[in-house]
């Protein structure tokens, strides 16, 4: 823990770090405004990753850049700061060392690994005695097929250690698949840069996978924000998310999972801030596939709060700056509540090519129909389309809201129907 020899003058207003402010990191900012809070930005890379959109930082006092930890915690120190947050993956084991290493709440950087390299997680999850995957991790495609040959039934699931966005993911049915899987993982890049020296294979975990996000305060208070059925298509090896379905909270299996859950932030030592796991509920119970010590990518905090009594952004917010506030509405374990009917739709195409144009008749058009929230093309003129197998190759995210399902469910029809002429190809 860090004890500077002078004392830090407090900045005027609370101060959050936010730690690699991309993708959903970028709620962070406007929610501690809300509350009064300024931000500063840690950059815990010399240069930004280019596979993802580089962070804004125009509500940011500042961006300082990781050089070392001493170096880097007294520029933060001089913000006098109230908390460290991730803003996405890449920012978590950051995130724990600068909280640790300054004494503000956190994880801990005991357990950061764990929270980030995937084999890990579910070794930790193991030693703890929870129901999960079994698994192998190697650099060796041989030792792999060997492993999927031997140990599991098919099919069989390999994907990245510490990727995101089911980048790199495969379900395997015979060693061919196992072995052409394993090198394709194996010397590429995640979406984060970071090379695949080695890959993870894992027994297939047979049901229905959900969504359960979490906020826990710096008393340990831990308020569920939202629990959602995840639905997807299978095309070959991959299984592509197709959309996401709040639940009610008293309905099965929103307890089990819920309860589980419970077990794995105590293993894991998630223990502060906020969190998004994917569980398969099996025969044998709930099982992780993963969990992430940030928010939920798919955030949309307006949509979030139409569907329930609060998102995960300005709840972990006001854990950080009005902590006494949070604990008092959020003391022991509590439970969202479902005000509206909520679908986060992700859009799949078969098309290829380059962008010329987003149709903007098109898009308003799905804009307009009476449960749309919120349509967000997710590539731009210039940007390459491609086939979608994965997160990362979703072009179009659409959140929808309403009081009745079959309303949704008929928009998101329409959807389907139009999803592929929002983009004009060259």
């Amino acid at each position: 823990m860090m004890t500077p020899e002078t004392p830090v003058t407090p900045h005027p207003a609370p101060v959050g770090v936010v730690v690699d402010g991309y993708s959903v990191g970028k709620f962070l900012p406007a929610a501690f405004q809300r509350l009064g809070a300024d931000v500063v930005h840690l950059q815990s890379t010399p240069e930004f990753l280019s596979t993802v959109p580089p962070p804004d930082l125009r509500p940011y006092l500042a961006n300082v850049v990781h050089d070392g930890l001493e170096g880097t915690a007294k520029q933060l120190a001089e913000y006098a700061p109230v908390c460290i947050l991730p803003g996405q993956e890449t920012g978590v084991m950051p995130a724990d060392l600068f909280a640790e290493y300054l004494g503000l709440p956190g994880n801990g950087s005991a357990l950061s690994l764990s929270r980030r390299d995937k084999y890990e997680m579910i070794e930790a999850l193991r030693s703890a005695g929870i129901h999960c995957a079994r698994q192998l991790k190697s650099a060796d495609p041989a030792e792999i097929v060997e492993w999927a040959q031997r140990e599991s039934a098919y099919p069989v699931v390999v994907k990245p250690l510490s990727s995101a966005s089911a980048d790199g993911v495969f379900i395997c049915r015979n060693a061919q698949e196992v072995r052409a899987a394993a090198v394709s993982v194996l010397g590429s890049y995640d979406i984060f840069e970071r090379r695949n020296t080695e890959v993870l294979v894992q027994s297939f975990l047979q049901g229905t996978e959900y969504i359960v996000d979490i906020v826990r305060g710096p008393g340990g208070g831990r308020h569920v924000c939202g629990v959602w059925e995840y639905e997807k298509t299978e095309t070959g090896s991959r299984r592509i998310y197709d959309k996401d379905v709040l639940l009610t909270p008293d309905n099965e299996p929103v307890a089990e999972l819920v309860a589980y859950l419970d077990t794995v932030l105590e293993a894991l030592e998630i223990r502060f801030g906020a969190a998004h796991a994917e569980i398969i509920m099996t025969p044998e119970g709930p099982a992780l596939v993963e969990i992430g010590a940030r928010l939920n990518g798919n955030l949309e905090p307006g949509f979030h709060d139409a569907c329930t009594d609060g998102n995960q952004a300005d709840l972990l917010a006001l854990a950080c700056v009005r902590p006494e506030e949070y604990a008092r509405r959020f003391t022991g374990k509590t439970m969202y509540r479902k005000r509206h009917e909520g679908i986060v739709y992700h859009g799949q195409t078969s098309l290829s090519g380059v962008v010329a144009a987003i149709d903007e008749r098109v898009l308003a058009e799905i804009g307009a129909l009476n449960t749309v929230h919120l349509a967000v093309p997710r590539v731009a003129p210039g940007d390459r389309l491609r086939p979608t197998t994965d997160l990362l190759s979703s072009p179009l995210r659409v959140y929808l809201t309403g009081s009745n399902h079959q309303d949704l469910m008929a928009d998101y029809r329409r959807i389907v129907a139009l999803k592929d002429d929002v983009f004009r190809l060259v």
